[in-house]
């Protein structure tokens, strides 16, 4: 692009929200009469679509893509409404500095929390329709005519009347010059013809072939590279290091002090600063956290499932009351770990500093938030700062609210000024500097009376807030209400069921652990929680799970849609084969309602075998089936990893898992056959696709082993109670 206002680092605020990826929207499409062009010289229509004489279509894309299918998704939406023809159509990514120097024309770049489609689908279709009138205005300022008389379809513009024909490519130069317009209708999904349709993504071709580009691939000439370790004790710093004692060994360049927490070696070669690194005498200063552990933390919070203060997330009717006068209560203490994101790229970041100019390539989930960190660390004026963004090698969050690993590879370059340098995080780096799922425990007491019927629910959580640490603004009063996702009165992760009383509170401890969003965040244990201690409260009225749910779910549709749709297809009720048992699951979050039902066998009372699963999710609105199907599958892989596998584990200060060989994943030989049901039935918000299916899997499984052995397992990961796959 051409056309780049000035702009002064005081009109570009850095508030909690903007790192956070909270930033109001401030949407203006229209961008004037002047044309501006990309980087090849093509117009710009406006700011989503730019169009070539080849009559290829460039889709701008603000979002991040880290194998989720965003960016073929938005595209899609684009296309939809510009008439388009799909196979000519590409996508880039514009930079934050280029956006917030026309005043955040491309809007929120936060891409976590399944919003990368569920919050711009809007303003992205507004975009390509008012591309699409732009350009058949074009095309009738040439003719003479009404735009009224002019269609377009697949990259063509046709005047009705008389027949001509025209292409998009060669009135968009005549389209860019016009003002664009002020009333825009949308198309009705049901008449799409290119949106809610199963196609091929975009990307695929390029990562099969090698051609894609991650962070971790990023070349510049004469860069160097860096490896860092931070103290590996929560709050520790550095208190001494020698750098001379590796300062003539192969390749180095430089050992530098970043911040008060790290030291990084740059050389030649990656390979080369990490082992000058690994031989560089560190001291550290541990601080005040050297003594915590998994124990420690565990112990406080078991004191906060009877604490008296709590902050109340949902409540109705008095359910304290109606557990004491009970006829039978029924009783159950749950507890989540922490656990690592874990992607397969380690964090990286490229950073080329001079005293007029900071750029930066890297992955990132949110690009006005690393854009933020570039300006903090460089102290650079916004309209001298850049952000390239890069695919990411997974993100799950990690790459979202934290940008520590841009900073770092900011405050190196600065002290290399004129040279790039790459930073590239060691996995064991990566591993013992996460920002952690949160580590809570959940009391539940349910109460029935005499015949049965339950009259109460209590559940107690007690631990960790992420919104403390990563948006305190965000609190409520001193309240996270985050924390509360899938137990919520109503919202984008509300309860499923109408509890004649209820009470749901949390008792806030948090540890020096850091937290962060963990794909799926805090449904993934409320919903083993709710939906574990749903089957124990049935089993103890000697009812079916199924049918006793089902009584609490009248006011639910779109819950009970879910979960009669895996119940059918699992074939509930009905035999199953010799030694296969049952279970499920339902839940709500970022707007989508799901569920999901497991067959298993289990030999040896420990060992167990996942013969199907079958996920149902009802996100509003489906841009691309055949990728929710993908993402569903995709979903079930991560949550029974974390469900087998995953914790992280702290012993004096410090994360225990280093490495793949503690920190384990699922494999294929045990990946079960996975049914997904898509059934959006329409409605306001549009639910997300990427992380609700995550909740369900766990819960589902734990509920079949409990059918199949009798054994209630209320911890994870399961290997802490010696069950494996079979």
């Amino acid at each position: 692009m051409n056309y780049i206002p000035q702009i002064n680092r005081r009109t570009f605020v850095v508030s909690a929200a903007a790192v956070g990826g909270g930033l109001m929207l401030g949407m203006d499409i229209p961008l004037g009469p002047h044309v501006v062009r990309a980087a090849d010289g093509s117009p710009e229509v406006n700011a989503w679509v730019v169009i070539r004489p080849d009559d290829t279509v460039v889709v701008r894309i603000a979002r991040s893509e880290m194998g989720q299918g965003t960016i073929t998704g938005l595209a899609q939406l684009v296309a939809e409404e510009l008439e388009c023809d799909w196979s000519k159509v590409t996508t880039e990514y514009p930079t934050p500095g280029q956006s917030v120097a026309r005043k955040r024309v491309w809007g929120d770049m936060s891409t976590g929390g399944s919003r990368g489609i569920r919050t711009s689908h809007e303003y992205v279709r507004k975009g390509g329709a008012a591309a699409r009138m732009m350009l058949l205005q074009a095309a009738a300022n040439e003719w003479k005519v009404p735009a009224s008389e002019c269609t377009a379809s697949n990259s063509v513009i046709t005047h009705s009347p008389s027949g001509r024909k025209t292409t998009f490519g060669k009135v968009a130069e005549a389209a860019a010059k016009l003002e664009p317009p002020t009333e825009i209708k949308l198309k009705d999904p049901k008449d799409w013809k290119i949106a809610g349709k199963p196609l091929k993504r975009l990307d695929t071709a390029d990562k099969i072939t090698g051609k894609m580009m991650y962070g971790i691939d990023v070349k510049l000439p004469g860069m160097l590279n860096a490896a860092i370790k931070d103290c590996p004790v929560f709050g520790g710093k550095v208190k001494s290091f020698d750098a001379a004692k590796v300062a003539d060994m192969k390749g180095v360049k430089k050992v530098v002090q970043v911040g008060d927490t790290a030291v990084a070696v740059v050389a030649d070669t990656w390979w080369q600063a990490k082992t000058a690194l690994d031989a560089l005498p560190i001291a550290w200063d541990e601080g005040p956290n050297a003594k915590i552990s998994s124990a420690t933390i565990a112990e406080v919070l078991k004191t906060g499932l009877d604490a008296e203060q709590a902050f109340i997330g949902n409540q109705n009717g008095d359910a304290k009351a109606a557990i004491v006068s009970a006829a039978k209560k029924v009783e159950a203490i749950y507890s989540y770990p922490h656990q690592n994101h874990a992607a397969m790229e380690p964090l990286n970041a490229t950073a080329l500093y001079t005293a007029d100019k900071c750029e930066v390539w890297c992955g990132t989930q949110n690009g006005e938030a690393a854009f933020a960190a570039v300006l903090a660390a460089s102290g650079l004026p916004a309209n001298k700062c850049d952000v390239h963004k890069q695919m990411l090698g997974g993100g799950f969050g990690r790459r979202g609210a934290f940008h520590d690993y841009v900073t770092q590879a900011v405050l190196i370059a600065k002290q290399m000024p004129g040279t790039p340098v790459k930073l590239l995080w060691s996995r064991e780096e990566d591993m013992v500097h996460g920002k952690y799922h949160p580590v809570t425990q959940c009391k539940l007491v349910g109460a029935f009376d005499k015949d049965n019927n339950l009259t109460a629910l209590h559940a107690r959580i007690s631990g960790q807030s992420i919104l403390t640490v990563v948006r305190p603004e965000a609190l409520e009063n001193g309240k996270d209400p985050a924390t509360f996702q899938g137990f919520a009165a109503a919202g984008e992760a509300a309860i499923g069921y109408s509890f004649p009383n209820l009470l749901v509170d949390h008792a806030m401890y948090n540890p020096p652990v850091p937290p962060g969003f963990w794909r799926g965040v805090n449904i993934n244990q409320n919903a083993i929680y709710l939906e574990c201690f749903m089957d124990e409260l049935a089993h103890a009225a000697g009812q079916d799970p199924l049918e006793f749910r089902r009584k609490l779910m009248a006011k639910h549709p779109k819950h009970l849609g879910v979960l009669n749709a895996v119940a059918e297809r699992i074939g509930w009720g009905k035999p199953g084969p010799q030694g296969v048992f049952r279970g499920l699951a339902q839940h709500m979050g970022y707007g989508s309602y799901v569920a999901a039902a497991a067959e298993i066998s289990v030999e040896g009372g420990n060992k167990i075998k996942i013969h199907r699963i079958v996920g149902a999710t009802d996100p509003g609105f489906a841009v691309n089936p055949a990728q929710i199907d993908r993402q569903v599958a995709g979903s079930f892989v991560y949550g029974l990893s974390a469900l087998f596998y995953g914790e992280c584990t702290v012993k004096d200060g410090a994360i225990e898992q280093t490495n793949f060989d503690t920190y384990n994943s699922l494999r294929i030989a045990n990946m079960p056959k996975v049914e997904s049901i898509v059934m959006p039935t329409g409605g306001t918000p549009w639910g997300g696709v990427g992380e609700p299916t995550i909740c369900v899997a766990a819960p589902a499984v734990l509920n079949a082993f409990f059918a199949a052995t009798g054994k209630r397992i209320r911890s994870v990961p399961l290997k802490n109670h010696n069950i494996t796959f079979a």
